[in-house]
């Protein structure tokens, strides 16, 4: 993905696309990938980078939805559970099968729980990751030796699916790209065009590089901004009222001592009603998440000190020893679009989670809500709607069995460079021809610049923030190291970029700025 080729193929005035998607987050690349295997003329316009925003801040599970279960939304589980099947047939690399332990403290919610979960195993049938069953007490402790022993009562286990979610939107960027589809970060969209008859036709946007705007003319436009939503439907019709209400959700990242296990803890209700996970992820552990309505959409929102207390307390009732504000290596706060209420003061946790679809008068096409497990069959029935609209041409969806770039399977998870999938002997083969590129980022980490050439090279990467959060993920494993590693990926960047050491230094200060977020001991005080 080379953007300077992109912009090239954005040069002819007068072509029209089959569709512009607007949004580059999981629903925007999923729609992009979709249409680019039907093939289908699209393009992706992306207004910062590649799952920037909610899409890179996920728990990191692809899942049914346990909770959902237990508010009786059998059909929404049930669709979950096959798209996580197909994501992990499709990605197998990224995707892999997790454990969970839920430990019990009365004998009642030993059976409530199984029950449950078998019920789940069975709505998964022919798409499932292992079968649920029971512990005993002393098992629990085997399996997550960090857990709370007092009254304890026994366990369930059960299998949901665990993947790194910005590595999986680079992959979707890759399939888009490699089947024809353009791809673009950096490029805001400031306007859509429409024909004589008011029609949408097209959109304006600027290439956030060089100031430039142009106008690309399309038969159909998808409005996937995620919590920024309705500033496009505004942009289509002026007076729109508000369709999209942000819930942010907080997690913390802790060392792998609170939980020494491969297995992960999953608390199906807190004190408030909502569910906790603590998930291990590249040799860290993800406690999250917090459900709380904010009153504007953020692309880079700040975790409240609230929240973090709540995920503290609620850790410390199942690991011991308890987590501190100390402990916390990063901590990361993302925004989900859910749909509006209706009534004020309604909660979080009574909006609905499922995709919805939303036609304009003027035919643009908006997609929202969701998650990161339904996002290719978001894609299939945003790309389903155009073709029923007859604004494209019918052509059948190809995803559900189609292999994501970077396929691999049984990768090795010892490596963290497993992520890559077939592109890590790429990687190898640049530390071989250049043994400074094995050169490692962190003392703490494996990281290495061959990694920075690479996002630079072949993943569109064009800041050092979109390296190291989203490429690399040091910023989501370890705040303080990533503010270390910025000069050396800034000088790597700036050699591959040709900038200069005025572009070093701004881009050194702008990422620490940023990154000192991700402490949670500078929001406590």
């Amino acid at each position: 993905m080379n953007r300077k080729d992109m912009l090239n193929k954005l040069q002819e005035p007068e072509k029209v696309w089959d569709m512009v998607v607007v949004g580059g987050g999981a629903t925007g690349l999923g729609v992009a990938v979709d249409a680019a295997t039907r093939g289908y003329s699209v393009v992706l316009l992306e207004m910062a980078d590649f799952a920037k925003s909610t899409s890179s801040r996920s728990t990191k599970l692809v899942h049914g939805g346990v909770r959902y279960l237990q508010k009786g939304d059998v059909a929404l589980v049930l669709e979950a559970l096959r798209e996580r099947g197909r994501m992990k047939a499709n990605a197998p690399h990224l995707v892999k099968d997790q454990a969970f332990v839920i430990s019990n403290y009365t004998y009642w919610d030993n059976f409530l729980y199984f029950c449950g979960l078998t019920l789940y195993d069975l709505l998964s049938f022919g798409f499932g990751y292992g079968r649920s069953r029971f512990i005993s007490p002393k098992k629990v402790m085997a399996y997550l030796p960090t857990s709370v022993k007092k009254g304890l009562k026994g366990g369930i286990v059960y299998h949901d699916g665990q993947f790194d979610d910005s590595r999986m939107a680079i992959n979707l960027a890759q399939t888009c790209a490699d089947n024809g589809g353009v791809i673009l970060n950096k490029a805001k969209v400031s306007g859509i065009v429409h024909d004589q008859n008011g029609k949408v036709a097209g959109v304006k946007f600027v290439d956030m590089e060089s100031g430039k705007e142009m106008q690309l003319k399309a038969k159909s436009v998808i409005n996937a901004c995620g919590i920024l939503v309705d500033d496009l439907m505004a942009m289509d019709s002026p007076g729109h009222s508000k369709m999209v209400t942000p819930s942010q959700g907080v997690h913390l990242v802790l060392d792998m001592k609170f939980l020494q296990s491969d297995y992960a803890i999953m608390v199906p209700k807190t004190s408030d009603g909502r569910v906790l996970f603590a998930v291990p992820w590249h040799n860290k552990v993800v406690v999250g998440t917090t459900d709380i309505m904010r009153p504007v959409p953020e692309i880079e929102p700040k975790p409240l000190k609230e929240e973090i207390d709540f995920i503290l307390k609620t850790a410390s009732l199942y690991m011991d020893p308890a987590p501190t504000y100390a402990d916390i290596e990063s901590v990361f706060a993302g925004q989900r679009p859910l749909a509006a209420p209706k009534h004020e003061g309604k909660s979080t946790k009574e909006l609905s989670r499922g995709h919805k679809i939303i036609v304009s008068d003027n035919n643009l096409i908006t997609i929202t809500g969701g998650k990161w497990t339904s996002y290719r069959l978001m894609a299939e029935d945003t790309v389903d709607k155009a073709i029923a609209m007859k604004l494209v041409d019918a052509r059948p969806c190809v995803t559900k069995k189609f292999h994501i770039h970077g396929y691999r399977k049984n990768p090795n998870l010892k490596d963290h460079m497993y992520v890559y999938g077939s592109d890590q002997d790429a990687i190898m083969k640049l530390i071989a021809e250049n043994p400074e590129y094995g050169k490692k980022l962190s003392d703490k980490y494996d990281y290495t610049v061959a990694e920075v050439v690479w996002a630079v090279r072949e993943e569109m990467a064009r800041e050092v923030e979109d390296v190291l959060a989203r490429r690399v993920r040091l910023l989501f494993v370890d705040a303080r190291e990533a503010i270390k590693a910025a000069p050396l990926v800034a000088e790597v960047m700036a050699k591959e970029l040709g900038k200069d050491q005025v572009w070093i230094g701004e881009e050194v200060k702008e990422f620490t700025e940023l990154a000192e977020n991700y402490i949670a001991a500078k929001i406590m005080f």
